[in-house]
């Protein structure tokens, strides 16, 4: 995709005209690299961040350029605003086809250094929101037989040295995907997690390893050395959360460069 264009769709399917799509996350990296393929691809975009300023601008990529979509800031670690962020978002557009929970946070350190306000402050924006925001979704999501994509990380899949209360968030997304899935997959609602490993984001920056760290650990989660951009995780989001996917279920993929493998 063009960046200068973000919908020059020339080569890009289809797969999202007259679909809704509520989005967390969607003030930078990931997140905006979504909202903006899929929004090139017809959707509707509500795009929700805690960063105001950054979700008012993927927005406003959007909406200049011909497509829909609104923005609004949102903590989704505070159920109550999730619920009523999913309210707004049904009222503006009328339906809800797709939530894609792409909010978090993260970074490393010593375990030891770990505290609980830091592991609960995780779990909250990590686990807590795709929860709330998918029980908030489901009545819409069933209606529609939509689905939901939690963006969760190779490190939900795998441990991590010194990232214990990351992984634990993760790992956490990634039961409840599967949790959820199971329980609703025959009524036509679909869940799926996808699990980047190194992506170019500004993120990244929080995962430098602590002081003294052991390289080795450190080395055991690259098996390349180049970082995958952030379009490239939201070009697998698209195709997941598409009707080209539909037989796609409790699906956790990893898209790592390998790393996971063995």
């Amino acid at each position: 995709m063009d960046e200068a264009n973000p919908f020059e769709t020339s080569g890009l399917p289809h797969r999202y005209t007259d679909k809704v799509v509520l989005l967390t996350g969607a003030a930078a990296g990931i997140g905006r690299a979504t909202a903006l393929r899929l929004a090139a691809e017809g959707a509707t975009i509500w795009c929700a961040d805690l960063n105001a300023e950054g979700a008012q601008d993927t927005a406003a990529i959007i909406t200049g350029h011909g497509g829909t979509a609104r923005d609004c800031a949102i903590d989704v670690s505070d159920p109550e605003a999730c619920a009523a962020l999913v309210d707004d978002c049904v009222e503006a557009f009328g339906r809800l086809d797709v939530l894609c929970n792409i909010a978090g946070i993260g970074s490393s350190r010593h375990t030891v250094d770990e505290t609980p306000e830091r592991f609960n402050q995780m779990m909250g924006v990590n686990a807590l929101g795709p929860f709330v925001l998918s029980i908030a979704a489901l009545p819409h999501l069933l209606e529609t037989k939509g689905n939901v994509m939690n963006l969760a990380s190779t490190a939900g899949v795998v441990g991590q040295a010194y990232t214990a209360a990351y992984c634990a968030s993760k790992h956490a997304v990634v039961g409840l995907t599967k949790a959820m899935a199971v329980e609703y997959g025959k009524q036509g609602l679909r869940f799926n997690a996808v699990c980047p490993g190194g992506v170019k984001t500004a993120i990244i920056k929080g995962f430098q390893p602590p002081e003294d760290c052991d390289w080795k650990l450190v080395e055991r989660q690259f098996l390349r050395t180049d970082l995958q951009t952030p379009e490239a995780v939201a070009a697998m989001v698209a195709y997941v959360c598409s009707d080209e996917a539909y037989y796609l279920n409790g699906a956790v993929l990893t898209l790592d460069g390998g790393m996971t493998t063995g």
